[in-house]
């Protein structure tokens, strides 16, 4: 009988929980307040566990620019569970099937690179929004339910808390970036600062006038239309900066960088440092 009543009223308190639970990135942005992810490059699910645990706010598990598969994300993702950052997916490209595959495997949120036009950024937001919030998303979630097991309903619950990251990273898209901005659904503007650099012709150049006109032009957009915006981060001094000009979205160095960063000293103080450039002899 004790067996029995602990059982009912443990699951009376995850039920509550589970009703209660918001989105913490979406929550702090809407009252103003920064976030920061860690870049998960590499495909390990362990990497993704501890930086998960670490105090991060989500994890930017990239899917576009690394050989993570869908099957080794959805065990990312499953190891968020109980852990601090809520994990997030940036697909490989802007399209219903990719969000959609995201989504079902239990992300939640939803990273669009190259939203370079109105139309991609409503495309965005259908991909991430059942039919009954006007959006596209196909329904399916049964693997995504066993990350959320909303006691209202897994689709109630995604309408409300996925959230919808579109990348501005052309010429092109700062161009219209304020129809891209006032596109219902998003809920923050990203800028690929390297890409966009490269499409102004200023590769590399991140604090060109021209590049740093164009960050200018989507920091103000934001801001006209309320919509949160971010950037890369590299170092702690980046965090100031970017936080001083209105960013609210920050991606976090990847796994592979802190690695390196985290050897550098360690190497050397034994002069064991490799250079770059240097090429392998086997």
């Amino acid at each position: 009988m004790q067996a029995m009543r602990t059982a009912c009223l443990l699951t009376l308190a995850l039920a509550a929980s589970a009703q209660s639970f918001e989105n913490p990135v979406k929550k702090l942005l809407r009252e103003g307040k920064p976030v920061i992810g860690a870049t998960i490059s590499m495909a390990s699910v362990e990497a993704s566990t501890l930086a998960a645990s670490l105090g991060y706010d989500f994890l930017w598990i990239e899917m576009e620019h690394s050989p993570i598969t869908l099957e080794t994300a959805r065990n990312m993702i499953l190891a968020t569970r109980g852990l601090k950052a809520v994990p997030f997916v940036r697909v490989p490209v802007n399209e219903l099937w990719t969000a959609k595959r995201a989504l079902d495997i239990g992300a939640l949120g939803v990273i669009f690179p190259f939203t370079s036009t109105p139309e991609l950024a409503k495309q965005a937001a259908a991909a991430t929004h059942y039919p009954s919030a006007g959006g596209r998303r196909g329904y399916g979630p049964r693997l995504a339910e066993l990350r959320w097991p909303i006691p209202e309903g897994y689709a109630e619950f995604a309408n409300k808390e996925i959230a919808t990251i579109v990348i501005v990273e052309e010429g092109r898209a700062v161009d219209r970036i304020d129809e891209i901005a006032a596109t219902p659904g998003i809920d923050a503007l990203f800028i690929g600062t390297s890409d966009l650099s490269y499409s102004l012709g200023h590769g590399g150049q991140v604090n060109h006038p021209v590049v740093k006109a164009a960050i200018d032009k989507v920091l103000a957009a934001g801001r006209k239309h309320k919509v949160p915006v971010g950037r890369p981060i590299r170092s702690p001094e980046d965090i100031q900066a970017a936080l001083k000009e209105g960013f609210l979205f920050l991606q976090g160095v990847s796994d592979i960088v802190l690695m390196q960063n985290g050897s550098k000293p360690f190497l050397d103080t034994l002069g064991k440092s490799i250079d770059p450039k240097s090429k392998s002899i086997y």
